[in-house]
């Protein structure tokens, strides 16, 4: 009788203590869940920083000219142009994107004879027009110094557009333009922000800003 005493007892104390442990397994049991929500928070603050970071980056590149669409210079496209009619000086160089791509309009002119050709700005090919024959006025030399530009040591276009927006405050260069007022030769950038343009004139080689225009 004794035994079966002894052996109900060592029973009920196992079972007792056999309850105890699953009870403070059960008490534990949310630790990892807090664990594991600060990693799921972790996450998504590490998704949010890059997605900041990301945005940024649009943004920046987004003020900056579109260099990624136009791999020949513009001084390349005058080497190009001089080099089809020699012994011309350049009177006009345009760099648009009409046609969908990005193209270097270039005018030239020697002692007789006036020259145009259209210039692919990502692989040089060259398209041409057939030579006009100057004014009489215009011959001799006349025009070539009158019209001619000055393209030595000219800023590249990434630098003039990054003037441009920089002047405006924001934006993007698309259009650019060689010209020559009363004696000096400057890049026209078209700098367009939303519905706005701006037409920034720029010397063409010391980089200085020397006028805005709203575009219309």
């Amino acid at each position: 009788m004794k035994k079966t005493v002894i052996y109900s007892s060592l029973f009920a104390a196992l079972f007792l203590a056999a309850c105890q442990s699953n009870q403070t397994q059960n008490e534990e049991a949310p630790a990892p869940s807090s664990s594991q929500t600060s990693a799921s928070e972790s996450q998504s603050s590490s998704a949010q920083s890059a997605s900041s970071s990301n945005d940024q980056s649009q943004n920046s590149s987004s003020t900056s000219a579109t260099s990624s669409d136009i791999k020949v210079s513009a001084e390349r496209a005058i080497q190009l142009f001089k080099e089809k009619y020699s012994d011309t000086a350049i009177t006009s160089l345009e760099l648009d994107s009409d046609w969908g791509s990005y193209y270097y309009k270039v005018e030239g002119v020697d002692n007789q004879n006036e020259y145009k050709a259209k210039i692919d700005a990502n692989n040089e090919k060259m398209e041409t027009e057939a030579p006009e024959t100057l004014d009489q006025d215009e011959q001799n030399g006349q025009k070539k110094k009158e019209d001619g530009l000055d393209t030595d040591k000219l800023i590249s276009i990434e630098e003039a557009g990054k003037i441009a927006v920089d002047k405006v405050g924001n934006g993007t260069a698309t259009d650019w333009d060689l010209d020559k007022d009363l004696g000096t030769t400057y890049w026209e950038v078209k700098v367009k922000n939303g519905n706005q343009a701006t037409k920034v004139k720029i010397n063409s080689q010391s980089g200085e800003v020397l006028s805005t225009e709203q575009d219309d």
